[in-house]
């Protein structure tokens, strides 16, 4: 009856989280870090971060493949389901209701302001996820060693640029990061001595 009570709270919090999810996938993956990390320790700091790492060369919507992840490591499969119900049965039951009545009013100025202030909005929200998401990357960098710290300043530089000045899909941009960093990683404990 307990496990039961607490997957009824557990669905409870992920469709809370979906009746938030408004302001697109970063200000949703920020709610997101604040349930599972910040408010209820489901997951660390660090495993969010990882996670969020493992979906990005996986294909499909990263946000559903967050919440499959966490909802994996706090009940297996039967918690990997119910948070992704609790989050998807709220959010897509307000898009539709929405899209209904945008198509009635969206020549309307009004809306047309609001949704154009609520781009900027969104923006900030995602720069604030972006300072949570390096965080603590760059901790486990700054504990590794000045190598490790200009390795990952570089990949921060690097792939934005690469995204922004060449027509290489994103996918390649982080395979390509990935790949580069366990290369150099490797090399770096091979010059070390540390063949593990």
């Amino acid at each position: 009856m307990q496990q039961q009570l607490s997957m009824v709270a557990f669905f409870r919090a992920w469709a809370g989280l979906g009746l938030q999810s408004f302001g697109g996938g970063s200000t949703t993956l920020y709610l997101m870090r604040q349930l599972s990390v910040s408010n209820h320790e489901w997951v660390s700091e660090t495993e969010f971060a990882e996670y969020w790492g493992i979906v990005q060369i996986a294909p499909g919507i990263n946000l559903l493949g967050q919440t499959v992840l966490i909802g994996w490591k706090v009940a297996r499969l039967s918690g990997a389901c119910i948070a992704l119900l609790g989050l998807l049965l709220p959010s897509i039951s307000i898009t539709i209701a929405i899209t209904a009545i945008y198509a009635t009013i969206r020549e309307n100025t009004l809306v047309a302001a609001a949704i154009r202030g609520m781009i900027p909005a969104s923006a900030g929200i995602g720069l604030i996820l972006v300072a949570q998401m390096v965080r603590p990357a760059w901790q486990r960098a700054r504990r590794e060693g000045w190598a490790s710290q200009f390795i990952s300043i570089c990949v921060i530089v690097a792939a934005p640029l690469l995204l922004a000045l060449t027509t290489l899909p994103a996918v390649i941009i982080l395979w390509g990061a990935g790949i580069a960093m366990a290369t150099l990683f490797w090399k770096l404990r091979i010059t070390n001595g540390d063949n593990s």
